[in-house]
């Protein structure tokens, strides 16, 4: 049964609230919409397409990156807190994958989670020493891939980060990322 304009304007902002990354085509599917009637719903409700919803996001939450240029982290970043936590989100694309499976190329998935953890370290030089990696499953094209950074130890000169990848609710990939800190930021 398909909803009302209004019901499913409702529920749409209610999905944006909660999940602000969603596509248009993925609402569109949600809803059993067109995604031009998607845009023409957001439109008429002020909301903004994806890129600048995730740009909004960005600049509410997070710290300035310190260790590398925020244009060096692969994905968005859409929270960071410095020696504590961030997040990014990586849209696999054409570029991402072997053409004949369509699946990612695994380094595209570490060199998310790797940045990540680097971005979250307060420091001005920081380096991975370190890297216990498991990749859990494939990831398709099309799919979107969460990082969650969490600080997890610090010493005098090193910091370990948890990174965990998600495609929705399935973890992807898990690392553990020993990186060293320039002493210099002590």
């Amino acid at each position: 049964m398909r909803l009302s304009k209004g019901e499913r304007q409702k529920k749409l902002q209610r999905a944006l609230e909660s999940e602000p990354f969603l596509t248009d085509e993925e609402m569109a599917r949600r809803y059993g919409v067109s995604i031009q009637t998607i845009r023409l719903d957001r439109m008429e409700l002020g909301i903004p397409e994806l890129r600048e919803r995730i740009k909004h996001m960005a600049e509410k939450n997070f710290d300035q990156v310190r260790s590398l240029g925020l244009e060096e982290v692969i994905g968005q970043v859409t929270e960071l807190k410095l020696d504590h936590s961030g997040t990014s989100e990586l849209q696999i694309r054409e570029e991402h994958v072997f053409a004949r499976h369509r699946i990612a190329r695994g380094h595209h998935l570490f060199a998310q989670a790797n940045s990540l953890a680097v971005a979250v370290v307060d420091a001005e030089l920081v380096l991975t020493a370190t890297a216990g990696i498991r990749f859990v499953r494939p990831v398709r094209l099309g799919e979107t891939c969460v990082a969650h950074a969490r600080v997890i130890h610090v010493t005098s000169h090193r910091t370990q980060v948890d990174v965990r990848t998600l495609v929705g609710e399935e973890t992807v990939f898990q690392g553990i990322f020993d990186v060293y800190r320039s002493k210099e930021d002590q």
